[in-house]
This record gives C-alpha cells, structure tokens and sequence, in this order.
C-alpha cells in the first residue's frame, strides 16, 4: 500500500510540474466521485430562471450536471488556474466619466485559445508519459468548472459564486483536464470568507439573493455580455460607466490584497483600452470594431451591443460634451443602440430639448422598443 501511495504521489508531482511549466499556477486534482449535489445545485438555480437567456445551460444541463455525463469513461479531473491579475489593488476599479470600465478579463487577448493551448501541451505531455486517454476543457464546454475547481482544492466559491484562492485571489482563469488515470484527491478547499460579505454589500444591482446564490438577469457582467436585448432601466443607472463586464463583487474581496500580477503578457492591457474614451468607442462602425477587438473577449458581443452599453455609460456622465456624439446615433443601423442613445439623451438635455427631439424622431421611428424609449424619456 504504502509503495502505490507512493506512486500516486509521483503521478501528481510530475503534472505539477508539467502544468507550472506550462504557465498555470494552481493545480489541483479531484475525483469524479461524490459529486451528486453539483447536478441539484445546477437544477435548483435553473428552476428558479437565475440563468436568465443562457438557455445554453438549460440544454446542456444534463452534461453539466456531473463529469460522468460529459465522459463516461473519466477516472479524474485536473484543475488548472491561471492568473490574470492586475496591477490594481482590490479596491473597486475607476475611471473618469469620459472613460468606459472594461472587466479585467478582458482587457488582453482572449483567453480561450492561450487556455486551450496550454491544457493541451500538458495532456499530451500526460498521455505520452503514463499512456491514458485525456480529454480538454475550457468554460465553453459544458462543465461546471468552479465546483469542480473547489473539489480540488485549489479554491473555495465566495458568497458572490467566484472562485477564491489564498493566493491569486479571485483574479485566474480556469481549465480541466479529465483523464483515465487515476489519481489522488485533494482535500476540498475550507471556505475562508467567514463573516465578511463586501462582495454583496457592493453589487450595485442586488444580484445576489443570499451568500452563494447569484442571479444572473441582474449581474451586469449579464446584462453587459451576454444579454442580447435592450437594458431594462433598473440597471442603468448603477451600471455607471461599466462598458463590458463586471469586477465590482471581485474588486472589493479581501484576498485579492494577496494576488500578484500575471506573469502571462498576453493578459496585458490592450492598447485600444487604455484610457478606454466613450466618444472613441461611439464612432465605431461594425469594421472598426472589429478591428480594434480582435482576438479579444469583447468581440464576441458585436459592435451593436457594445454600443448599446456605451450609450448608457455616456447618459450616466452628467457629460453635456457627449450630446453631439449620442445625438449622432439616433439614426443608427441597431434599434439597441438608438434606444440606449434616447435613453442617454433624457439624461443629458433639458426637458424641453429633448421633447422637441422627442417630436422630430418619433414619428419615422418603426422599431417598438425604441419607440418606448422616446415615450418613457
């Protein structure tokens, strides 16, 4: 017995290894037994619609549920976790009003492909040495990465559902290897949030119903991502100058104070989100988005929805200097964003301004939604 522990033990180690020199910084190992609640937890969230529009999680639900139902055959689950941190403190992110807040996440290359490359070079590595089958994964499959991530011991979920390390904080992407191979289980990691709960006393929308719970219709990371309709005008207001995404709830953690930056260069700061001008972004036509989002995680919501969250931020500057920029978006192709631009300007003219545009514009509007803008304006 005590020689196979030892063996086992060495398995480990070399993955360590393997994984470090491949870039993660976390690395933690869980079996793919005794995880029944991951599949109860997922139906409860989705029984109470907190998935919002991601319907994706509904169809995919079964797969998600347990690690079995993904790959039959996986004996266990290789997590991974790599830093993205910023040179910022963990005090919230901010910028003046004629600049747009970008979540750090995004503001490098995007992170599928860099994850995927490297979980890719340690499966292989994996395979060559021990001779078992590997399969790899990022976010954009269906597994739930976070609990799994727990398990291993690499971090615990917060009362905002994010992953917490001691040591990056909250700052780190993750990725899983599953693989025939047997190994050790890591202890689960404790839950060392105690009594703080800054995360939920921060979020500016109430997106949190209790510790560990989250809805998502009311996350701005959702509304500001992956919602593909118009803002309700609930979050508008707190969503501020927040143009893509969300770090208020991870911004405000404690342990984030212990996370150091990113080793990874691909995760620095684009050039284009450096001082990141609203005015700049609402000049943006499909192709010039396009080009200045390439091989970023902002891309993927498209030139009208970033505009769309653009108008709201430059309705929440109390700036009059962007009248003329929102006043140019009035005749956009996106009904999204002539109705964000209505919206903003309520916000920067007067009444009597904005009813005589309200007269103008109102009458060769089609679309309902912006014509419920002009009505609520």
């Amino acid at each position: 017995m005590a020689e196979q522990t030892a063996q086992d033990v060495s398995k480990e180690d070399v993955i360590r290894a393997l994984a470090h020199e491949a870039g993660f910084d976390l690395v933690g190992f869980a079996c793919p037994e005794n995880l029944d609640q991951l599949g109860q937890d997922l139906k409860t969230f989705l029984e109470k619609g907190y998935h919002g529009s991601m319907d994706w999680m509904e169809t995919h639900a079964k797969r998600r549920s347990h690690p079995r139902a993904l790959w039959d055959g996986v004996r266990s689950i290789i997590m991974l976790g790599m830093s993205y941190a910023p040179d910022a403190g963990p005090e919230p992110l901010e910028a003046p009003r004629d600049e747009g807040v970008v979540s750090v996440y995004a503001l490098g290359k995007d992170y599928h492909d860099l994850i995927k490359k490297r979980l890719k070079r340690v499966a292989r590595e994996l395979h060559s040495r021990f001779g078992e089958e590997v399969k790899v994964f990022v976010d954009t499959a269906p597994v739930m990465e976070k609990p799994l991530a727990a398990q291993a011991g690499i971090g615990w979920q917060g009362k905002h559902t994010n992953l917490v390390s001691t040591e990056l904080g909250s700052w780190f992407f993750l990725g899983s290897i599953f693989t025939t191979l047997e190994l050790k289980s890591d202890r689960p990691h404790t839950d060392h949030c105690g009594s703080c709960q800054a995360c939920l006393d921060a979020c500016p929308t109430r997106a949190f119903p209790a510790p560990h719970q989250i809805d998502a219709r009311r996350c701005i990371s959702y509304l500001t991502i992956e919602h593909k309709g118009p803002i309700d005008p609930e979050f508008r207001l707190p969503m501020g100058n927040l143009i893509y995404g969300c770090d208020i709830c991870l911004s405000v953690c404690p342990w984030n104070k212990f996370a150091k930056r990113s080793r990874e260069m691909s995760f620095d700061r684009r050039d284009v989100l450096t001082a990141p001008k609203l005015r700049q972004f609402a000049e943006m036509d499909d192709g010039a988005f396009r080009a200045a989002f390439a091989g970023s995680p902002v891309k993927r919501i498209g030139r009208d929805r970033f505009l769309r969250n653009v108008m709201i931020a430059m309705g929440n500057s109390g700036d009059e200097d962007f009248v003329p920029d929102v006043m140019a978006r009035l005749g956009d192709g996106s009904y999204l964003v002539r109705g964000m631009a209505v919206w903003a300007l309520s916000r920067l003219v007067a009444s009597e301004q904005f009813e005589a545009l309200r007269q103008h514009y109102l009458t060769d509007e089609e679309d309902a939604h912006v014509r419920a803008e002009w009505a609520r304006g």
